[in-house]
């Protein structure tokens, strides 16, 4: 039973990773203030916190800052673009909630925005993972988020639900939860994308460390 507080067992290793979890956060946020820079800040966060689910975090800081700076530009790029998208899923949505006709082509329209925001949606949880494990064209970034998170829909829906759920608790239950935030969600969902960015990792060995289309 000793062996379970020790230094090295389970309990310690847990509560050192919440730990860690609540400084990314930190970090994260500081970061991300800008806005703009919100791309590479995700990306440091899990490119630090796929390192911790495999326990190979090393120096924290210094992980998060130099994926910071190498993801600068890609990540910037990447999250002007979904920024964009995510303005005019907005409206759209707003425009069809307010303009409710019975009609075919207002159900029709509703699908459409409904596939899209789904497709919106996954491609925001694995991009920036994919991002911080893999080099890859910008394109080709989408083309695999979106391809990858249709794939393993289970993986997809518990990622859904940890962001939900955090989000549930920080707005109804208890405010000061935000201190774990993205942090704590960044790091939960490494663990279960950890065994199938390595799967990926497996389809790049024969493509310089570049991820490939994965269709």
């Amino acid at each position: 039973m000793n062996h379970l507080f020790n230094l090295d067992g389970p309990v310690l290793q847990f509560i050192n990773k919440i730990v860690y979890s609540v400084y990314l956060n930190i970090l994260w946020f500081i970061c991300s203030i800008p806005i703009v820079t919100i791309g590479a800040s995700t990306t440091a966060l899990f490119y630090v916190t796929l390192k911790i689910s495999k326990n190979e975090e090393g120096s924290i800081t210094k992980a998060f800052f130099h994926s910071f700076k190498e993801n600068l530009r890609q990540g910037t790029v990447i999250w002007l673009i979904l920024l964009a998208f995510g303005i005019i899923l907005g409206i759209d949505g707003y425009v069809l909630y307010h303009m409710r006709f019975e009609n075919v082509f207002w159900t029709l329209c509703t699908a459409v925005f409904c596939v899209a925001a789904a497709a919106y949606a996954i491609i925001l949880m694995y991009i920036f993972p994919l991002l911080a494990r893999f080099d890859n064209t910008i394109v080709a970034m989408f083309k695999n988020a979106l391809f990858i998170g249709v794939r393993f829909l289970f993986c997809t829906a518990l990622m859904a639900v940890i962001y939900f759920v955090m989000l549930l608790i920080v707005v109804r239950i208890f405010t000061p939860a935000v201190i774990f935030g993205e942090g704590l969600c960044a790091l939960l969902c490494s663990c279960l994308l950890s065994n199938i960015l390595n799967l990926c990792q497996e389809k790049t060995e024969d493509h310089a460390g570049t991820v490939p289309d994965l269709q």
